[in-house]
């Protein structure tokens, strides 16, 4: 420990996934709430400085990840800090692991009696014919993105079977696995985990059909209301969905689960172990109408990284 009361951190992000950008302007805003409560703050980008972490991982006593997707939110680099001996927030090596890919989360929350979306992963070696097959028999619209990437990165929505194959190039840039799942029209909403507890619900209102990489990260291109405009019953019913999709895939800390609401029902789409972590993030804009400063919430992931493994 740096000081009394005061934690050396080292703070990663960055890295070299599509949402590289994203996770820098995380760092940004966890870095100041850090040094803000006194720690000192070091950073580290996995592109670049994975050896100076290891010289210096005896001196440090917390990694905070502020990172997203493959090679940060997949279980490689929980395992590397676990190699260190450096406790971190957040998913361990296998629930990371289990939650970046989107067709095996599927499978463990339908295991946990929870609804989703019909759906079936792909890789490129099984050919065209066999995905035009599937996407028929599902029927449109549908929707394909890459198997383990976030943001909406590489996701396009299909009204017609002819611009299939120009989706599966995108999806396929992205990813060696895509998923090709139905398209259920219906209200974004979003639910928080902290400390084992659901935080309130959070809708989400696009610009567009649906919540895409730019309305996510635009100024004004989405509005975000928390807690939901939903009956008791239904916030009741999203928070224990939430819950159920943080402990089917096996998550600690925090995680977001994203879901639709149709006809009374949520159908759960994915789950975020490191969720973005801007001032206007919705597991931070949640966790705010719940009672915590951004900086408190930083705080609180600390305190569970210490003292919950």
């Amino acid at each position: 420990m740096s000081s009394r009361g005061s934690l050396r951190i080292a703070l990663i992000a960055g890295g070299n996934s599509s949402e590289r950008e994203v996770s820098l302007k995380g760092a940004k805003a966890v870095e100041k709430a850090l040094l803000e409560l006194g720690h000192v703050v070091e950073f580290y980008d996995p592109a670049f400085d994975l050896k100076k972490l290891v010289s210096r991982s005896s001196e440090i006593d917390l990694a905070f990840l502020v990172i997203h997707g493959p090679g940060g939110e997949d279980g490689t680099l929980q395992g590397f800090l676990e190699m260190l001996g450096i406790p971190y927030q957040g998913a361990g090596v296998l629930g990371s692991a289990l939650a970046v890919h989107k067709g095996i989360a599927k499978i463990l929350y339908q295991q946990a009696g929870l609804p989703v979306p019909k759906g079936k992963c792909f890789s490129k070696e099984e050919g065209l014919k066999n995905i035009r097959d599937y996407a028929f028999s599902l029927g449109l619209p549908l929707v394909v993105k890459p198997a383990k990437q976030g943001s909406s990165i590489g996701l396009s929505l299909i009204k017609k079977l002819e611009d299939l194959e120009e989706a599966l190039e995108i999806a396929f840039l992205q990813d060696d696995e895509i998923l090709v799942e139905e398209y259920i029209k219906g209200r974004e909403m979003t639910v928080g985990i902290l400390d084992d507890k659901p935080l309130p619900v959070v809708e989400i209102i696009p610009q567009g059909e649906y919540f895409t990489y730019e309305t996510k990260y635009t100024p004004g291109m989405a509005e975000e209301i928390c807690p939901a405009r939903i009956s008791p019953e239904l916030t009741l019913k999203a928070q224990t969905y939430g819950l159920k999709a943080h402990k089917a895939l096996y998550l600690r800390h925090y995680s977001r689960t994203d879901l639709i609401l149709k006809d009374e029902e949520f159908y759960v789409l994915e789950t975020n172990t490191i969720p973005g972590m801007t001032e206007t993030s919705l597991l931070p804009l949640a966790a705010k109408v719940a009672g915590y400063s951004f900086r408190e919430l930083v705080a609180k992931l600390i305190w569970l990284a210490l003292s919950k493994g």
